[in-house]
């Protein structure tokens, strides 16, 4: 497997340090609303990216964090009368509602910043005492030209950020390009802390280097999140991290690319905020899963109605085709044939297109291309019918590329089908035998019109949902 590799800028061979233990930092979300759907776009990418490393056959350790103290939140409680913490649980809360619903895996980990403030504050003071750090009125500050190694990964220039820079009013910083590692409590209301520099909470950057390090260890295999965290997030991670532990913190880096609304950047000033609870009022979760992985991860993506139509219909192509093939499980007759031996034997390229997919850096615009190639070799060889045995064979290899992907999750027999609607089935059925044909016609476009299609096969009628 290769993985393009944001530090050096590069496709590399994936080398994990142990591959019973592959070890992965998510940034996730700030807890003070509902996730949109350029946030949904790191989860649903790298929660792929674990999942083909299972099915690969790599252990995997996958920590994403809830940074759960952030001015936002602040502000939030102070909107709403409660406190800081109960913004975090509350949307903490319909974090997973909505990840759940894009079938994104809970991680293995999902620490609070709030539940690790003793580390933090001893991560903070170590950096103090290597001279990484230093302390003016209670707010502490990292150095940021005593990392010598500061830019690698965003490939900016010091002294270029040195240019730009500027000290705002009343503040004490050392250097304009020093940043916060520790605040002083500003107002009586802030969540904070008690700390060896007096009440304050952290800032946002050693958060993560202090939760990666407390899970994973010193050193860790992957490092991911948006473009957007390149610069300065995961840049001064690095800064700090490598200037606390003394090893290289993460060994690859992947960045996921933007998400446009309609060809334009999303912003809530142009009324083109979405957040994922507004689109699922419109869409499944699966939908959305779907059309965030049909383009590379590295290559921008445009959100509209027609591209969300588009991957509902070809999802809805998937479906239709596990669901064709698990009605032939239950009604096919008899063992599989030489020729569907050799069928089943042919699938196996697709499993080597997807793989090989998968393999370039999680191509997983091909992959779904591979995984619509297996299902038109499916349809091919089914449209007569086919044996329970050989259906069932399909139907695994169609769903261990699903699973990888994290779609077909959700099984159209969970619905059911009410009484009215199997009423008015069996009324057609009844329509046909007494060759009332008209009848049955009227029925079929009422089924339809509820998203319902009648398909007669020999071995039966089967019930397809749209």
């Amino acid at each position: 497997m290769k993985i393009y590799n944001t530090l050096t800028r590069k496709k590399e061979e994936f080398k994990p340090m142990d591959p019973e233990n592959v070890k992965i930092y998510v940034c996730g979300p700030t807890v003070y609303n509902f996730f949109h759907i350029g946030n949904a776009r790191p989860f649903v990418v790298f929660d792929t990216l674990r999942k083909y490393l299972i099915y690969r056959g790599y252990g995997v350790k996958f920590v994403q964090n809830f940074t759960d103290v952030d001015d936002k939140i602040i502000n939030k409680a102070r909107e709403e009368g409660i406190s800081a913490g109960e913004v975090s649980e509350k949307y903490i809360a319909e974090y997973y509602k909505d990840a759940a619903a894009l079938n994104v895996r809970k991680a293995d980990v999902h620490p609070q910043v709030t539940q690790n403030m003793q580390e933090i504050i001893d991560f903070v003071s170590g950096l103090i005492e290597k001279g990484y750090a230093y302390e003016v009125d209670g707010d502490v500050y990292y150095r940021t030209r005593n990392f010598k190694e500061y830019g690698k990964l965003s490939k900016k220039n010091i002294d270029d950020l040195k240019a730009g820079a500027r000290i705002e009013v009343g503040d004490k910083k050392e250097d304009p390009l020093d940043f916060a590692l520790w605040k002083a409590r500003k107002q009586d209301d802030e969540i904070a802390w008690e700390s060896p520099w007096g009440m304050g909470r952290p800032g946002w950057h050693i958060e993560c280097s202090t939760m990666s390090k407390k899970y994973l260890g010193d050193t860790i295999d992957i490092h991911a999140g948006g473009m957007d965290l390149i610069f300065p997030h995961h840049e001064n991670e690095i800064a700090q991290s490598e200037a606390e532990n003394g090893v290289q913190f993460a060994n690859y880096w992947m960045h996921n690319e933007y998400i446009t609304i309609n060809d334009e950047k999303m912003s809530k000033s142009k009324g083109n905020f979405f957040t994922v609870r507004d689109i699922l009022k419109h869409y499944d979760g699966e939908v959305m899963r779907f059309f965030l992985l049909s383009g590379h991860y590295r290559n921008p993506i445009n959100f509209s109605d027609a591209l969300m139509e588009q991957a509902k219909n070809g999802l809805a192509r998937l479906e239709n085709a596990r669901e064709n093939l698990k009605y032939l499980i239950k009604n096919g007759q008899g063992s599989m044939t030489e020729t569907e031996k050799a069928q089943l034997e042919g699938f196996n390229k697709y499993r080597e297109k997807f793989i090989a997919a998968m393999d370039d850096d999680l191509n997983t615009a091909d992959a779904v291309s591979a995984v619509f190639e297996l299902v038109t070799a499916i349809n091919t060889a089914v449209k007569d019918g086919a044996s329970g045995e050989f259906a069932e064979a399909a139907l695994k290899t169609l769903m261990e590329f699903a699973d990888v992907l994290g779609i077909l999750q959700k099984d159209d027999e969970d619905e059911g089908i009410d009484s009215e609607l199997q009423a008015l089935i069996d009324e057609r059925q009844a329509a046909r035998k007494a060759k009332n044909f008209a009848r049955a016609d009227e029925i079929r476009d009422m089924l339809a019109a509820k998203g319902i299609t009648l398909k007669d096969t020999p071995q039966g009628v089967q019930i397809i949902r749209q």
